[in-house]
């Protein structure tokens, strides 16, 4: 087996070896009515939105627009835990016990091959979603072998949020595109009265799914690859072993500070709230809650840095899938269409900075004026490298965690991690 990224492969080398596929060739999944693949659409009634705990207020927002216009096809919102490995772990124990009390699963986008190889989501009928309305990368994600089994809901691009006030105080103009520019600039700034105390910079590197995005967006930015145009594991090279260097080495030297190990995406955006940190990466959502925090009106955001020039994020975002074993799916179809639509989509970005699939809002002039970041955003989309789609993903980010924080908590060299990470994932591609 072969893990492959999701670049787009010709045939021969998008179908591997059965095991950890990433994309096949097949049919476009174009299909007309109600019925997609082997799955029938039918039944009316309650049904449940199934996604991690909403720190924003916009999803049980727009269940109540909806439970409003269906009062007898009423969605219940069940929470899952913040980070996503626990998302995934209890998604997936649902569909081994077969269980309909998931109906609509909001999945990391980098699930979808998963989920749709063990049959436990519905292949969809792609006539019902305007997807030729939506970027490129993002409806990708939401296909398995050439077909649709997810409805792009939202997308994600990392972005550097940086204290523009710290930074012109310091008399710095631009924002750093190079980790050595970053590590420069907090020299500056922490010579300021008020920025002694405060850290350089964090992103998510407690171990899990939050290290694989921040793991595999430095080795990227560093001119790494987690895998081959081939789809082989390829992580022990000098070019990974930089990425890995700037982040175990930042961690040892203090520019990131050793709490940060500890850090998920609140944790991080907290720090940051409150002034403890001069940069930090992090997902959209948190321009609009940091808009209404101590620092409002004291930052900005800029592409990620690299180790030449601007980095590359990991792609990020959720899509809606319909689970195998729920009732009521055509409300849950309709319901899909309805969470995913472009109006669904403006009310969150609007409400709360969430990176819309449809390409034409971030060209839209009154959202840009009113929302800065929109540019950068898209940018980070469409310049960002996804993780291994696999079927087999809880093993390769597993491994990934696992290697990537000894580096980080300095139990191992970045070039040791770096040769166990690849052997763990030859062995995984063996299997």
């Amino acid at each position: 087996m072969k893990i492959q990224t999701a670049r787009a492969l010709p045939c021969s080398a998008a179908l591997v070896a059965a095991g950890l596929v990433l994309t096949a060739c097949g049919s476009s999944g174009s299909d007309s009515g109600q019925q997609a693949g082997n799955a029938s659409f039918e039944g009316r009634g309650p049904i449940t939105f199934v996604a991690g705990k909403d720190s924003t207020g916009v999803v049980q927002a727009a269940l109540d627009r909806w439970n409003e216009l269906h009062p007898e096809e009423k969605v219940t919102f069940v929470q899952l835990p913040t980070d996503a490995d626990s998302q995934r772990q209890q998604m997936i124990q649902n569909a081994e016990t077969k269980s309909d009390a998931y109906t609509v699963l909001s999945l990391d986008v980098v699930w979808t091959s998963e989920f749709a190889a063990h049959q436990w989501i519905d292949r969809l009928p792609e006539n019902r979603f305007p997807l030729q309305k939506m970027l490129k990368p993002v409806v990708e994600t939401a296909k398995y072998r050439g077909n649709l089994y997810a409805a792009p809901g939202s997308s994600d691009g990392g972005m550097l949020y940086y204290r523009t006030d710290l930074l012109k105080k310091a008399g710095i103009t631009e924002p750093p595109a190079t980790w050595s520019e970053m590590t420069a600039d907090c020299a500056k700034v922490k010579k300021l009265p008020e920025a002694g105390d405060m850290s350089c910079y964090a992103g998510q590197f407690q171990k899990y799914e939050g290290l694989t995005v921040n793991f595999a967006e430095a080795v990227h930015s560093a001119g790494g690859q987690v895998a081959d145009a081939d789809g082989k594991p390829d992580v022990d090279t000098p070019e990974a072993r930089k990425g890995l260097d700037f982040l175990a080495g930042s961690v040892e030297d203090g520019t990131i500070p050793k709490e940060a190990i500890t850090y998920q995406e609140e944790d991080g955006r907290q720090a940051f709230e409150a002034g403890k940190l001069i940069f930090h990466r992090n997902w959209p959502y948190v321009y609009s809650l940091a808009q209404k925090s101590k620092v409002a009106g004291k930052f900005a955001v800029a592409p990620l840095p690299g180790l030449n020039g601007p980095g590359s994020s990991s792609l990020g975002g959720h899509n809606l899938a319909l689970s195998s074993f729920a009732k009521n799916k055509a409300t849950a179809l309709d319901f899909m269409k309805f969470f995913s639509s472009e109006d669904s989509a403006s009310t969150f970005l609007k409400d709360a900075s969430l990176a819309p699939p449809y390409a034409d809002l971030y060209d839209d002039a009154s959202l840009v004026e009113q929302y800065p970041y929109l540019p950068v955003l898209k940018e980070s989309i469409l310049r960002a490298v996804p993780r291994p789609r696999v079927v087999q993903y809880g093993d390769v980010t597993s491994a990934i965690q696992r290697e990537a924080y000894a580096a980080l908590a300095g139990g191992k060299s970045s070039a040791q991690a770096l040769k166990d990470l690849q052997a763990a994932l030859q062995k995984s591609a063996a299997q």
